[in-house]
């Protein structure tokens, strides 16, 4: 009986490790195995358009345990998307760039585009699926030449001790929010919601006109084809996103003049944020991504310190949407030197551990699947996926996007009616 015993224990025993390795396995935090020599000496450029990106330069710092004679280094380039196609085919190429979706058949970018590695390629081994499948675009012929280390999504920045203060609960629906700014107005706010509004490519109208007109796009894939054609029929699907910029302005919920004394969408947005004084400021993620590094620059904040979070724009009585989108994205120059170390560093950083790390740091949205959110972006976890959108998925072209855009600027600074802007689809620029 021992001796059955004993078996028993030892089979139980075994199955449990087992198990415990295949979960391991399993899990993308599994310690990185490095594949090549690790004495390997070179030397991998990554360039981009940001101005530092400690984030990255981390995991640099992580590669090196088991790289350590690898100098991996990161270079901002000026002028970024009219000089990357000079620089891959110069002498000093770069081993990664950054890279967007919108370059994809724009004939601009094809010198950039035939440099791009086929990520999709199993010999690469890497880890694929622990990215977003919404976030990942491929080509005509399905390769994966461009993989997303950080995700964007719109919404606007919450003063929530203001709230606290003037006794006023977080709006959820649109009905709500348009309530909520009234209250805010008759408590003395000048302009409850603000945003960068001076020029077209700012996101104060955008941000409210975008969703909506994507959200509308996804329900009709015939209109989805008329607007990425730029068929002027396609106008008047923006209808009901107009709408919303329109009575957003209507009801003094945004005041245009002190809007226009923001003079960025970014350093300038966070820091009037920090003011203390504005309930609501309309932006994107990759604006929130720079108000931790800020704070300390800002004199009222260092003061009078406050809670702050990121939210959806409820923009329906259903609540709001998380548009889904690669913000940053990394593609491997095929034509570069060290190639095999340069796809090695890849696979070490596209992993739920890595890609999440970086999020932390910057702080953005992570690409991963499991997605750990920053605790400022925690009322995007509350979002249900019926009401989350990936316009890579919906094939959502960048000239759609300008449409919108230069539509929903127009009509929110009364330079054009509703219906003159609907009329004006594919000619905006």
């Amino acid at each position: 009986m021992k001796k059955l015993f004993y078996v028993i224990l030892v089979i139980l025993v075994s199955v449990f490790m087992f198990a415990c390795k295949k979960d391991d396995k399993n899990n993308d935090s599994e310690v990185f195995e490095p594949s090549l020599n690790t004495d390997t000496d070179c030397s991998i450029t990554v360039v981009g358009s940001y101005d530092n990106f400690e984030a990255l330069e981390a995991e640099f710092d992580k590669f090196n345990e088991f790289y350590p004679n690898v100098r991996l280094s990161y270079l901002k380039l000026d002028d970024y998307n009219n000089n990357l196609g000079t620089v891959l085919e110069g002498n000093d190429k770069p081993n990664i760039f950054f890279t967007y979706t919108w370059m994809m058949g724009n004939e601009k970018y094809n010198s950039v585009v035939s440099h791009m590695e086929d990520l999709s390629n199993k010999d690469l081994n890497l880890k694929l699926d622990c990215i977003r499948p919404g976030l990942i675009n491929k080509d005509a012929n399905g390769k994966v030449l461009m993989l997303p280390v950080f995700s964007r999504t719109y919404g606007m920045l919450i003063n929530n001790d203001l709230f606290k203060k003037e006794g006023l609960s977080l709006p959820n629906t649109w009905n709500e929010l348009l309530s909520t700014c009234a209250a805010f107005k008759n408590k003395g706010y000048d302009s409850p919601m603000m945003g960068y509004s001076e020029k077209s490519s700012s996101c104060l109208m955008n941000t409210i006109a975008y969703p909506l007109f994507v959200a509308e796009l996804a329900k009709n894939p015939e209109a989805l084809s008329l607007a990425n054609n730029l068929d002027p029929r396609a106008g008047e699907y923006m209808r009901s996103a107009l709408e919303a910029v329109d009575q957003i302005i209507n009801n003094n919920c945004v005041d245009i003049s002190k809007c226009d004394e923001i003079k960025d969408n970014y350093t300038k947005v966070i820091l009037r944020f920090f003011e203390g004084d504005v309930p609501m400021m309309i932006c994107t993620a990759d604006t929130v991504s720079g108000t931790k590094k800020r704070e300390s620059q800002s004199e009222a904040f260092t003061k009078s310190p406050f809670n702050y979070t990121f939210a959806p724009i409820p923009l329906t009585n259903d609540g709001g949407y998380f548009i889904d989108s690669p913000s940053i994205q990394f593609s491997i120059n095929k034509d570069c030197d060290n190639l095999d170390m340069t796809n090695e560093f890849m696979r070490f950083l596209i992993s739920s551990k890595e890609l999440n790390a970086m999020a932390s740091i910057k702080p953005l949205v992570t690409p991963t699947i499991d997605m750990p959110l920053d605790s400022v972006y925690a009322p995007f976890g509350n979002i249900p996926s019926s009401r989350t959108i990936s316009p890579e998925v919906l094939g959502i072209k960048d000239n759609l996007t300008v449409q919108i855009k230069v539509a929903a600027f127009n009509v929110g600074r009364k330079d054009m009616t509703i219906d003159e802007a609907i009329a004006m689809y594919g000619s905006f620029k």
